[in-house]
């Protein structure tokens, strides 16, 4: 089934991707203020450093190379096609707009079900504490089966405890505990191994 060849793979239409105060919206240079705004706030530098790195640059690398938060793949990847969406927050008591992001890998190559999985997901700090990467995953579940998808694969750190409590609300199965190849892009980043959590829809 998997890797497809570019012309095979045909993004859809996700709809309206609402959850009360949440919405999942495509990337746009429009946003990019509000993404940097979070990405400098001061509770994401002291708790998050890695996602305070982002830059203006690196943002509009990321748009020109998925417009509207379509990444067609690369094949180093084995040609994995995604969805990218900011999720924006409309909620007076939070210092920031973009809350985090979120993405929705179609396929089920190797590398991906064992290793990165098909939700990837990441909440700023200011807005932690609202359950905000188990909504947003849920939202996705109904794009998810649009392309065929029956299973969803979740990973992440074995020290990551917010995400594994993400993913047992969503009602995912702890499958097990794998090591990350030395091969591996993942590995190069010190993540030695991943929990995989298996969500059926």
């Amino acid at each position: 089934m998997w890797p497809l060849t570019r012309s095979r793979f045909r993004f859809l239409d996700p709809g309206p991707l609402i959850d009360s105060e949440l919405q999942l919206i495509p990337p746009e240079s429009k946003h990019i203020e509000d993404v940097l705004a979070a990405c400098r706030h001061p509770m994401t530098l002291s708790q998050s450093p890695e996602l305070a790195k982002v830059s203006r640059q690196g943002l509009m690398g990321f748009l020109d190379a998925a417009p509207l938060g379509h990444h067609p793949g690369e094949p180093k990847r084995e040609n994995i096609p995604s969805y990218h969406f900011w999720m924006k927050i409309n909620c007076p008591d939070l210092p920031i707009r973009i809350a985090g992001g979120i993405g929705l890998r179609i396929g089920n190559t190797p590398n991906l079900c064992s290793f990165i999985g098909h939700v990837g997901y990441n909440v700023y700090p200011p807005a932690r504490g609202r359950h905000l990467a188990e909504r947003a995953t849920r939202l996705l579940f109904p794009l998810a089966r649009k392309h065929g998808l029956k299973t969803l694969w979740i990973t992440c750190n074995p020290d990551n405890l917010a995400s594994k409590r993400t993913c047992e609300r969503l009602g995912a199965v702890y499958v097990d505990t794998v090591a990350v190849p030395p091969e591996n892009e993942l590995h190069a980043r010190g993540e030695v191994a991943k929990c995989r959590y298996r969500v059926e829809l």
